[in-house]
Parts: structure tokens; sequence; C-alpha cells
């Protein structure tokens, strides 16, 4: 299996975002990327629509609920948000998409903060194994691994794709 090249992916992720955002009249949205990957994917799609808005940044690995589980990584960051989420239309990006565990840990934090008037939420890969009923509204391609295969985005620039096979 080849996987997409990120940058034709961010590309069109800018268009449909755009077009996403039009549609349902978002003229100022915020834009807030998930420690690490979706940081680096919601860079380079400012950088694709050219623009200079504040991005905020989330560490969900307190809210995750397999903390207890996993314990705290050692790279932990505290989350930054530089604008309001009360009543603002987020747009929450993240790399990969696979339970859903992450947004739906992503969203309970947002909330702690305020409440969104919306969250438009993009995604790099949608890898269609969900066990929350969680989709993005904006993604840049669908991909179906074999359970023992991951995708690793490394980055931030370039970003690469990099299809893992774990030992079985």
């Amino acid at each position: 299996m080849s996987l997409p090249n990120p940058a034709e992916l961010i590309n069109q992720m800018a268009l449909r975002l755009k077009a996403h955002l039009e549609h349902r009249a978002i003229s100022e949205p915020r834009f807030i990327g998930i420690r690490t990957g979706g940081v680096w994917v919601a860079q380079a799609l400012l950088e694709e629509l050219g623009s200079d808005s504040p991005l905020g940044t989330l560490d969900v690995s307190f809210y995750r609920d397999d903390f207890s589980q996993n314990g705290l990584h050692p790279q932990v960051q505290p989350s930054a948000l530089p604008f309001e989420v009360e009543g603002q239309h987020l747009v929450l990006i993240d790399d990969v998409l696979m339970s859903g565990r992450t947004i739906r840990a992503a969203m309970n934090e947002l909330f702690d903060y305020g409440r969104p008037a919306s969250i438009t939420l993009v995604c790099l890969l949608d890898l269609d194994a969900g066990e929350l009923p969680i989709s993005p509204d904006v993604v840049g391609a669908t991909l179906s691994l074999q359970a023992r295969q991951r995708v690793k985005l490394s980055g931030p620039t370039p970003l690469e794709l990099e299809l893992q096979d774990l030992a079985p």
C-alpha cells in the first residue's frame, strides 16, 4: 500500500475547509491543533490557506480515558489557547483519526474552556476504525489498514507519512 502525499492532502483539505466554512457562513474560525501531529497539520493548513490566524494547541493527555492505564507521557506540554472558546467557531485539527478517543478527549478539554458555537473536525487521515461515533467534517484521505499496521506522521517540515508494521 502506498500512502498519499501529505502536501497534496493539505492542498485538497484547504480547498474543502474553505468551502465548508463558506457554506456554514463562518468568517472568523479559531484554529486548534492537537499535539503533536495535529499541530503540524494545522500549521501547514494555515500556511496553505494564507491565514495568519493564531493557532491554539491542545495536549489532551490528562483528558484521555486511558490515562490511568497508560500513565503520563514524558513529553506532555500544557495546552495554549490564545483566544476565547466561548461562542467561537472552532476548527479542531488532528493528524490521524483512529478510535475517536483523542477527539473525544479534545472536546472534553475544550468545553472546560467554554462552550463553542461550533466545532469543525479536520483530519489528515481517517483510518475508518472508529470505536466512537466521530467522523471528520474535512479529511485528506480515508485508509483501511490491516490490524498490525500503523501510520506515523513525522514533521513538522516536511510532513511525511510512513506505514509501519507492528511485530506479530
